[in-house]
């Protein structure tokens, strides 16, 4: 086991979750809950500090302001912690008590932004109660998840790679779309790799980052109501919707065989499941899924059924029976088609 002064210096990067016995199909999940902050996020965070840092934008009398729904909120937190930086982090009522408490115990200032922005959602009026703040004082420095190379460059020079060397006959990569840095990062590493190597990517309904319209979304990570400034639709092979009653099933599938998830992972892993039914049934190909954290923070939503009776009622009812319904009771993909609204390869 390593030694180490720093919490960020630490990431397991090597461990993945056969989900056969699970799911029956050849699909294994990259884990990267276990480090300290907890998610994939700490790559994001860590690699944009850094930058930040070198670059002399960061200084000592900065102070680190972010808009997250959670997850890089604590892997700032923490790496500001350890670094002596004061950090703001702007989020949502979507955001995890849990979540903010931990943000809380680390030092963290947390602004929660209550009200939705007119026709934008949440996330377009956390991003404005940031430009506020940065308007108001010369000391608050943004780092901008949704603009910052570095956000996917860090994936591109870890996360890809490692997947790479684990699965030199990978076929296709499932990876969630919340600000796409994880997306592009991978998609572009294996792209440019010459690699023929599948990337679907995973977005929760609701969501407008490929398209389709904008819904209430209550749990926090996938999706976005403002498209991700970072996303290039010519590096995705293929997009799959799937609705939030099959994120909660599939987590508390997962869990029943002692695997616990966080929301992100359950969608991901829907998606996945969804996908390689209908386009590798009965194949041997090698499948990988992203999962970006654990599921403790999602004790008081997702995996508690007063929480999900009271946002779902019968809608979550119906997914269990099998059918492939929105919280709205629509179809769950308008027009019958999973496929990449640019045209991406089956």
């Amino acid at each position: 086991m390593p030694v180490i002064t720093s919490p960020q210096e630490f990431n397991t990067d090597d461990l993945y979750v056969d989900l056969r016995p699970v799911l029956g199909s050849r699909l294994y999940l990259k884990c990267e809950g276990f480090n300290f902050a907890g998610s994939i996020k700490l790559k994001a965070a860590a690699a944009m500090v850094e930058h930040a840092e070198e670059s002399g934008v960061l200084g000592p009398d900065s102070i680190l302001v972010e808009s997250s729904s959670g997850n890089l909120g604590v892997a700032l937190s923490m790496i500001a912690a350890n670094k002596g930086h004061r950090f703001l982090c702007v989020t949502d009522s979507r955001c995890n008590l849990a979540t903010r408490q931990m943000m809380r115990a680390l030092g963290a200032e947390v602004v929660t932004v209550e009200q939705p922005r007119a026709g934008t959602g949440l996330l377009a009026a956390r991003r404005e109660h940031v430009r506020r703040l940065c308007a108001s004082d010369t000391r608050y420095v943004w780092l901008n998840q949704y603009t910052n190379a570095f956000n996917r460059i860090a994936h591109q020079r870890t996360t890809a790679p490692a997947i790479a060397r684990r699965f030199p006959d990978l076929d296709v990569l499932f990876v969630g779309a919340g600000t796409t840095g994880t997306l592009m990062g991978c998609a572009r590493y294996f792209k440019e790799s010459g690699r023929p190597v599948t990337v679907v990517a995973v977005d929760t309904v609701g969501s407008v980052t490929f398209g389709g319209p904008d819904l209430t979304r209550v749990i926090p990570g996938l999706g976005a109501g403002v498209r991700p400034e970072l996303l290039d639709l010519a590096y995705v092979d293929d997009v799959v919707m799937v609705p939030e009653t099959e994120t909660v099933r599939t987590c508390r599938r997962l869990a029943s065989t002692g695997f616990l998830f966080g929301g992100s992972t359950g969608t991901v892993v829907a998606g996945a499941e969804r996908w390689l039914a209908t386009h590798r049934p009965d194949s041997g190909a090698t499948a990988v899924a992203i999962s970006p954290d654990l599921g403790e923070r999602y004790l008081d939503t997702l995996y508690q059924d007063s929480w999900v009776q009271e946002v779902y009622g019968d809608a979550m009812t119906a997914a269990s029976d099998g059918s492939d319904l929105k919280p709205d009771g629509s179809d769950l993909n308008p027009g019958g088609s999973d496929l990449n609204p640019v045209g991406g390869r089956p």
